[in-house]
């Protein structure tokens, strides 16, 4: 008899840890499956605050980029100065020679893109002519000049807040003087063109550099041909100068 009652107490002390520790069990992963639940909540938002800001920091940055294109393409006048060089033919026989010159220039811009320019150059340098009988030996050296006046259109194929990338294609007339250092000589006796006119057309790619959104440093790598002397002189060189821009579209 006392052992039955031992057995029973035994039995139901059992049967109350078993429902003790169910109830543990359940309480546990409740909780445990409720707290990553709270933490992505909590984390949905900071994420979408962190994404707002840096769409508000990108809007921003493109804003500015977008002023600052306008600041500077927005004007409707640019004025260029630039030095040029350039390797040219004085004559059918002769060596090329190296011609320094002044370059100056004005477009008139119908959009950020789109201009039209006219542009006004000379060109000086002393061709090798060699010994030569009709002259006795006199003139080696004799100075020329070429003085061209050309137009056309220049457009704006990159547009960056500090630089642009242009191309410019030109025609216009074209007058060189090779005979006022022959010492009266008639200049194609030295192998030099005669005094004459002739066309001029002009192919670049000014490159931009903007200090200000007024002004630019440029850099122009060109293809010119001329005219002279009944054929065509293929020369390649460059401008490099200052660009000032102003007036409004």
């Amino acid at each position: 008899m006392f052992s039955f009652r031992r057995v029973v107490l035994v039995l139901a002390a059992a049967v109350a840890a078993g429902h003790l520790a169910l109830a543990q069990d359940s309480s546990s992963s409740s909780s445990s499956s409720s707290a990553p639940q709270q933490e992505q909540q909590t984390q949905q938002p900071s994420n979408q605050g962190s994404l707002s800001v840096q769409a508000r920091i990108r809007a921003r940055r493109e804003q500015r980029r977008a002023q600052a294109i306008h600041d500077v393409y927005s004007h409707l006048y640019e004025i260029n100065t630039s030095m040029g060089y350039l390797r040219w033919t004085p004559g059918k026989t002769l060596q090329r020679v190296t011609l320094y010159g002044w370059d100056a220039g004005v477009t008139r811009y119908y959009n950020q893109q789109f201009g039209v320019t006219i542009d006004g150059r000379g060109y000086y340098g002393s061709p090798f002519v060699g010994p030569n009988s009709v002259t006795n030996s006199s003139v080696t050296n004799p100075a020329i000049s070429i003085y061209n006046v050309m137009g056309g259109p220049t457009y704006r194929f990159i547009t960056e807040p500090r630089y642009a990338v242009s191309g410019r294609i030109m025609a216009g007339f074209s007058h060189g003087n090779f005979s006022g250092d022959t010492n009266g000589f008639d200049p194609t006796t030295l192998g030099l063109y005669p005094d004459s006119n002739t066309f001029i057309i002009s192919a670049s790619a000014p490159l931009d550099y903007h200090v200000t959104p007024k002004v630019s440093l440029r850099l122009a790598p060109e293809y010119v041909a001329t005219g002279y002397g009944s054929s065509i002189q293929n020369s390649f060189g460059f401008t490099g100068g200052f660009v000032f821009r102003f007036g409004k579209q």
